[in-house]
């Protein structure tokens, strides 16, 4: 039997009329939440009613019938305190369910029923349908749910997640099991999931890393490898006139090109092109009218030509001479 105190309170509440009247308006809807607060209290003592004042999201503000209380799930578990507020269109709507939490009662993590900010679900309340859904079974639930799995942080708590055999539980007991089981699960699949992103983006960064560095040495190779092609060609070059000269005087060649009566002294040297080669021609043919002219003073100094001859040869050899040099000088300059 529920105390006679909070009975009149309840009929007092919503028969309360003015600005603290409860925003409860049809008369069978009123009648309906005083049978279950009262069948509530009866069954679970330690909670009792209370009508304040309720923010919605909207930022309005309604007086409701609320139950205040704490449910003991079992003798070696703490204690759980619980607000539980009933709205405007109770019982039609599910209430709204809060875990009351401190500092030296934190919610732990993950819980499948109770999140950090300590609002309760469950399957009972997803499923919510009056007539077949009341405050009483609610909290009866309720009361299963957190015996098997506390919502408070305590040194016992790994230990009080036991369910009943499975043959030998209800068809809700079933569905919460079910939906804690899930819960728990797809927290380590997200946590496992998580981990393993983080483990690629990691993998990520070092392949990135190992992409700018193979690049480097990609590059560095192919400057080296044109560095080295040009070298060769350079090489090849200083050798084929090596090879040119040595072919020239080898003394076995030379011998052999003056029994023939050859001259192969120019065949040391070999030009770029023909225009080269033609600069060539020009200057060694301006050094040896050089040279024709220094032998021609030396002759005439002697007395082994005459005078006649000496001017003759040298206007010949200027004429000459002015003639190839003409020529050089546009690549000389």
């Amino acid at each position: 039997m529920a105390p006679t105190s909070q009975i009149r309170f309840i009929d007092t509440a919503l028969s309360c009329t003015g600005p603290f009247a409860v925003s409860y308006t049809d008369p069978d809807q009123k009648w309906l939440i005083r049978k279950h607060l009262i069948s509530l209290i009866q069954n679970f003592p330690s909670l009792t009613p209370s009508v304040d004042q309720f923010f919605h999201d909207n930022g309005s503000t309604v007086n409701l019938l609320n139950v205040k209380g704490y449910l003991q799930v079992s003798h070696s578990t703490p204690r759980i305190p619980i607000n539980i507020w009933l709205l405007e269109n109770y019982p039609f709507m599910a209430p709204l369910v809060f875990v009351l939490s401190d500092a030296a009662s934190p919610i732990h993590s993950n819980h499948p029923f109770v999140d950090s900010s300590g609002a309760a679900t469950s399957p009972y309340l997803i499923f919510w349908s009056y007539p077949h859904s009341n405050l009483s079974d609610f909290v009866r639930n309720l009361v299963k749910l957190f015996s098997h799995d506390h919502p408070f942080v305590y040194l016992a708590a790994a230990a009080s997640r036991s369910f009943s055999h499975p043959a030998l539980v209800s068809k809700q007991e079933a569905i919460d099991r079910l939906v804690g089981q899930l819960h728990y699960d797809v927290a380590a699949v997200t946590a496992k999931t998580a981990e393993e992103i983080e483990e690629l983006a990691a993998l990520e960064g070092e392949m990135e890393k190992r992409v700018v560095t193979a690049t480097s040495i990609v590059l560095g190779l192919d400057r080296e490898k044109k560095n080295l092609k040009r070298r060769v060609k350079e090489m090849t070059d200083e050798a084929d006139v090596i090879m040119n000269w040595v072919g020239v005087n080898d003394p076995r060649n030379v011998m052999a090109a003056a029994a023939a009566g050859e001259d192969r002294t120019e065949d040391a040297f070999e030009a770029e092109d023909e225009t080269a080669e033609r600069v060539v021609n020009h200057l060694a043919a301006d050094k040896a009218i050089e040279d024709l002219m220094y032998a021609l003073d030396e002759a005439i100094e002697e007395g082994v030509v005459t005078i006649e001859a000496y001017i003759k040869q040298v206007r010949a050899s200027a004429r000459e001479q002015f003639f190839h040099r003409a020529k050089i000088f546009p690549w000389l300059h």
